[in-house]
């Protein structure tokens, strides 16, 4: 089979490795900002207040994340809009897409335990259950969850007997390689329908999502499988593709220019990409971290400094992931 149809069904096939809810943190195979810090989703929530009081996004917005794994961020996000202005939490709308039952049921609990009955988080299993005004959308590392094909010197991996082999490329993916001078590496499959799944949402809307990449291709080979927070390239020697399937996460750098092109392509104009740490600094992480230190003790205000620092660092995930904001139909509002 096509290497795409393989990851798919290692990730989201029968018993996939997102079938079921996965720990994310120390007893989990990775981390993620959203589990290194609750700041994450507060200083997005605080970017969404300040254009909620320009006019510029209404108070009535739907605020949708889009894989929310546990619902971290999206807690995240509305304790701190809750604490900017308690009437948020009545005039806007929350929600979350997910397609795994079990993990919603997973989100669904953690909610509760965080708001009981005083907030209300609605569930979609797909995009195209929702028809909206304006819908500001939040994902955390979505794209380097879509399937990929492999390439390299025109050819395309496929798997066979837990093996990888090559074959010609397709006509399809070549036309994508093509088009990024790529020669070697990952093409992401699925990101143009997405897109226009997104556009077709709303008829006003925000999309913003974090993610590993660059806004260019490697033409090297990225693609990995994290269990047990080690990193071991698909093409060790010592890796065993039978062993792995299923049992851990596999993933790849996102290609941001392949991303803001099906985008574009889909009628949505890029507002910003940047680095996650000149986002988080622009929504006034500092400020909230400083304010922060004048409401707890000096242990409390230390602990959570360090892992802000891990959201920041160059060296950790400050420069490594990216952000990118993109937009469709976008008007002032009074």
């Amino acid at each position: 089979m096509k290497f795409s149809e393989y990851m798919n069904e290692w990730l989201y096939g029968e018993d996939g490795y997102y079938q079921n809810f996965k720990a994310i943190g120390r007893s989990g195979d990775f981390y993620t900002a959203v589990s290194t810090s609750s700041f994450f989703g507060a200083s997005i929530a605080n970017f969404i207040f300040k254009q909620i009081n320009k006019g510029t996004i209404p108070r009535d917005a739907y605020l949708i994340e889009i894989g929310a794994h546990q619902g971290y961020l999206i807690c995240d996000m509305i304790q701190w809009l809750y604490s900017c202005d308690p009437t948020l939490i009545q005039s806007m709308k929350f929600a979350i897409v997910e397609r795994q039952p079990k993990v919603q049921e997973a989100q669904k609990k953690y909610i509760y335990e965080r708001f009981g009955e005083d907030v209300k988080v609605e569930f979609f299993a797909s995009l195209s259950e929702i028809d909206v005004e304006y819908a500001f959308f939040i994902s955390n590392e979505i794209f380097d969850a879509f399937a990929c094909e492999l390439i390299k010197d025109g050819e395309m991996a496929i798997v066979k007997d837990d093996a990888i082999e090559w074959q010609k490329i397709d006509e399809d993916v070549a036309k994508i390689a093509n088009r990024y001078k790529q020669i070697k590496g990952e093409v992401a499959v699925g990101y143009e329908a997405f897109a226009q799944e997104i556009a077709n949402t709303a008829k006003r809307l925000d999309f913003m999502s974090f993610d590993y990449g660059e806004k260019y291709v490697r033409n090297d080979f990225s693609i990995r499988i994290y269990k047990s927070h080690t990193t071991l390239p698909l093409f060790d020697e010592e890796l065993s593709l039978k062993d792995e399937f299923k049992a851990a996460d596999i993933t790849f750098d996102v290609n941001f220019e392949h991303v803001i092109d099906a985008f574009d392509d889909a009628g949505m104009q890029l507002v910003e990409y940047e680095t996650q740490a000149r986002a988080l600094v622009r929504f006034e992480i500092i400020e909230m971290l400083e304010m922060f230190a004048k409401q707890t003790t000096q242990k409390i205000y230390t602990r959570e400094a360090d892992k802000i620092k891990t959201l920041l660092a160059p060296t950790m995930m400050g420069d490594r992931f990216k952000m990118v904001h993109l937009q469709k139909g976008y008007t002032s509002f009074s």
